[in-house]
């Protein structure tokens, strides 16, 4: 199966080098100019990741991907030109998967191998679990359509497939402590790049995520020095 890549930038020398450099790997690409036509192009032709230029025209990565979130968890890798930006991206607050810097110099061989471990995430991990629906209380996964229900209704802003993960493995064994770095290998299971304080920041983005359809969600509880648990109560 050939998966589609959309690449969104406003810099037409980068789409074209990276289209040719991702179709010589098999690929097939999906290219856009700036964030609107985008999300009315990834609305009719879903693709299978996108990598997303943040500074771009008529709409920006970070408003394109807050429009994509409400209703899709597809993987986004970000294009940054911006060091001050780094931080915000590391703690994956905008809701990126991954994100690579075009300062320093710019590998296509990197995201090329980010890209394929996205698709791994997405399309191998899940999968081993399909066709298991795990239900606690509210709570209702289903793995095979990276779907998350809370109380009977789906999330208002989708998970994120390394969000999923995440509440996936916490969700399987209620009450049990998964320490940081056994969420560290589950959700980002080939890259060896990552620090305590991603885990971190994604579980607050997910309980933002649940807080938006109950204020009052608290099943996911902190074990300060230990890491997180589902909480049974």
């Amino acid at each position: 199966m050939n998966h589609t890549i959309a690449l969104i930038d406003d810099d037409r020398n980068i789409l074209t080098s990276l289209s040719i450099a991702l179709e010589k790997e098999g690929f097939k690409v999906q290219t856009y100019l700036d964030g609107e036509s985008a999300l009315i192009g990834l609305s009719r032709t879903p693709p299978d990741l996108a990598v997303i230029d943040i500074k771009m025209p008529k709409m920006d990565g970070e408003e394109l991907l807050k429009k994509l979130r409400k209703k899709t968890s597809l993987p986004v890798i970000f294009l940054t030109s911006k060091d001050e930006e780094v931080d915000e991206l590391l703690g994956l607050k905008l809701g990126a998967d991954d994100f690579i810097k075009k300062s320093g110099g710019f590998s296509v061989k990197v995201l090329i191998e980010r890209i394929r471990v996205q698709l791994r995430k997405k399309n191998i991990n899940i999968i081993e679990d399909s066709k298991n629906i795990i239900s606690h209380g509210k709570l209702r996964l289903d793995p095979s359509q990276l779907e998350c229900e809370w109380g009977g209704k789906s999330l208002p802003d989708k998970l994120t497939t390394t969000e999923f993960l995440i509440v996936q493995e916490l969700a399987k064994r209620p009450g049990i402590i998964k320490e940081r770095s056994q969420l560290m290998d589950i959700a980002y299971r080939e890259d060896t790049d990552i620090e305590d304080r991603t885990i971190d920041s994604h579980v607050k983005r997910i309980r933002k995520k649940f807080k938006k359809i109950d204020s009052e969600f608290s099943a996911i509880e902190t074990r300060y020095g230990s890491g997180y648990r589902w909480n049974v109560n």
